[in-house]
């Protein structure tokens, strides 16, 4: 297709003098000629010349290593960071295994964000690259795991990972995020200040709800489907009873079984709770036996597929849940 012509007026024809004759007259004129057609064509092709245009391909390239994480990362990074996390939608992450993709992707990362301790496989594949790695747990209180909290013969970590359910802790980690964040991409260092600063505001806020809302409980004991709500369970006064230990996967032994049980019946338990992407049949058989009510309590491990709800609306869906099963005024 050829180009769109514009449309140049010539300028009034110029007063000629010619000093030296007709011949240096015509070589005036023509020089002027040629000054107008050039001037046409400039214009011509900045009429057809593509606008200037933004690349998006220089957004830092990030990693969690499951959702709390992912949702720290996008809240403090929004527009300039890539996220990718390694635990899909409606798996639960505890036990993830790493593809050789996923591998790849912890080793070029600029950042990759994950809990040391929780996923062993992440642990292994930070190990190759630990330049880019950042421990979200590293400036966080961890508890400790009691001894005999497994509900197993399955190992324990020394120390519980469930950070992320004190949204003081989520603050912390909130910090850490735009600290690195800026550190690798100085440009919008005032950007992710500000994204952590009105996260933080949230966090705070949440946390302002949890301590009125659960502050006047009929009861504080949690029997919970596994030991993922030690940080939540210290930070607003109840005491948590886990049926399967710290890895919801593992099978629950009768030993452990007959000891919730009898818990339950001597401390009159309203509500068992069981959670979203781990199987409810031990905490329902309990409940039955019981005659206990169950409830779904969500330790924030990950979303169900298809979620639209987030980290600070799901921890305030747990909070009427809280309120309602442990009979909060």
């Amino acid at each position: 297709m050829r180009p769109p012509r514009i449309h140049v007026p010539a300028p009034p024809a110029p007063t000629l003098v010619a000093p030296h004759g007709p011949q240096h007259a015509r070589r005036t004129r023509t020089a002027a000629a040629a000054l107008v057609a050039a001037v046409g064509l400039t214009l011509t092709g900045c009429a057809t010349s593509p606008p200037a245009t933004t690349s998006t391909t220089d957004r830092l390239s990030v990693v969690a290593a499951f959702y709390p994480l992912q949702w720290a990362l996008a809240s403090v990074g929004g527009d300039h960071v890539e996220v990718t996390s390694l635990t899909a939608s409606g798996a639960e992450p505890h036990d993830l295994e790493l593809s050789p993709q996923q591998v790849a992707d912890v080793a070029d990362a600029q950042l990759i964000v994950y809990i040391n301790g929780f996923q062993p496989s992440v642990d292994d594949a930070v190990a190759q690259n630990p330049d880019g790695a950042l421990d979200a747990g590293a400036d966080v209180e961890r508890l400790d795991v009691a001894s005999g909290s497994s509900a197993s013969d399955a190992p324990s970590p020394a120390r519980d990972p469930h950070i992320w359910l004190d949204p003081r802790n989520m603050a912390t980690i909130i910090d850490a995020i735009a600290g690195r964040l800026s550190a690798l991409d100085p440009a919008n260092a005032k950007t992710y200040a500000s994204n952590a600063m009105t996260t933080k505001d949230k966090l705070n806020s949440l946390d302002r709800d949890w301590a009125s809302g659960t502050a006047t409980c009929a009861s504080r004991d949690l029997v919970v489907a596994h030991d993922a709500f030690g940080y939540l369970a210290k930070r607003y006064g109840f005491t948590q009873i886990g049926i399967s230990g710290l890895s919801p996967d593992a099978e629950p032994s009768p030993a452990k079984l007959a000891e919730v049980t009898d818990f339950v019946r001597a401390h009159d338990v309203a509500t068992i709770y069981y959670e979203t992407l781990v199987d409810p049949k031990v905490a329902e058989t309990i409940a039955t036996e019981t005659g206990t009510a169950t409830a779904v309590l969500d330790p924030l491990e990950g979303l169900t597929e298809g979620s639209t709800q987030d980290y600070l609306s799901v921890m305030r869906t747990d909070l009427a849940t809280i309120r309602q099963g442990q009979h909060c005024t």
